[in-house]
């Protein structure tokens, strides 16, 4: 990635927490002038971001996702969608600010609900899984056991 390309995959970061969203094609367009769908297309083709499909439209730039997954990050006033669940937790650390991520725990649909303060998750009674009854741990463990012959 040259830095002509750099800049415009900076760019595409600044917009994407202006607006709280994905830029569009047209926004990129009206930054960008013609170059913007040939430097989004060089910026997929360099990992650098993801484009939908069918068309030169950002469908994620990690830790950001353009598409509702179940994965949402309230962070500086603002909302958005992480790819996974690790990505959500960076969406407050690269903003350099204190959030709230919601999840669900893959093995057993529960929600989960972390705060993040000064970078770090928070424990709250009850609201840390969602469940009094269980805890960031056991979610953590049900994730990670060892693969069995029977499994």
């Amino acid at each position: 990635m040259d830095d002509h390309d750099r800049w415009i995959r900076n760019l595409v970061y600044r917009r994407f927490i202006e607006l709280g969203r994905a830029p569009t094609l047209a926004e990129l367009t009206d930054d960008l002038g013609g170059d913007a769908e040939p430097a989004l297309q060089r910026l997929h083709e360099g990992h650098a971001l993801v484009l939908e499909p069918d068309r030169a439209e950002i469908r994620m730039a990690n830790p950001f996702s353009a598409v509702p997954t179940p994965h949402r990050v309230e962070a500086g006033g603002r909302s958005w969608y992480g790819n996974c669940a690790w990505d959500a937790f960076g969406i407050p650390a690269a903003l350099h600010v204190d959030g709230h991520v919601t999840s669900t725990c893959p093995d057993c649909g529960e929600p989960i609900e972390i705060e993040i303060r000064g970078e770090r998750p928070i424990h709250t009674p009850g609201g840390a899984t969602g469940s009094r009854r269980t805890g960031l741990r056991t979610h953590a463990s049900r994730i990670r056991r060892p693969l069995t012959a029977s499994a």
